[in-house]
């Protein structure tokens, strides 16, 4: 079951534009002059900018940051060596356990075996050794077999 597409009208909306409304361009005002004194800072400070405008606000000293002290440059190829050799150093590890874990294992099978070795062969000593005789089974008799003319007889 699907619904009916039917064809619908968008509906229409009145469109507001709203314009900005410009300010009236600011009249210069001429800043009361300050004097200075050498090597001192007011407590308000007032600039004239280059379009005619004043900005007046407190004058505020920036704190400069502690120098840091500089650090001896190490080279690029000292960085590669020592990367190296920790990169040397995890392969050989890596190696060493992959061959002890070769060595454990290859001794481990070789146990499985000797132990298989002895089982089956014990085994195969009670067969033979055992006091009692034959205790069943199948007897064949093997007799001579005769070809004569190409022919089998048995």
């Amino acid at each position: 079951m699907s619904p009916d597409h039917t064809h619908r009208v968008p509906i229409q909306r009145a469109v507001e534009v709203h314009h900005p409304t410009p300010l009236p361009p600011a009249v210069p005002v001429s800043a009361p002059v300050v004097p200075v004194q050498p090597g001192t800072v007011p407590a308000v400070a007032s600039i004239l900018l280059p379009d005619g405008r004043v900005v007046t606000g407190y004058a505020i000293d920036h704190p400069q940051p502690a120098p840091v002290a500089a650090k001896p440059a190490v080279s690029r190829t000292a960085v590669n060596v020592a990367l190296g050799g920790i990169g040397f150093l995890a392969v050989c590890g890596g190696l060493l356990l992959l061959t002890s874990f070769i060595a454990a294992l290859t001794a481990f099978i070789s146990q499985l075996i000797i132990l298989a070795a002895v089982i089956f062969g014990g085994w195969i000593a009670v067969q033979i050794f055992s006091p009692s005789g034959h205790k069943g089974g199948t007897t064949v008799h093997i007799r001579r077999a005769v070809f004569k003319r190409n022919h089998f007889h048995g």
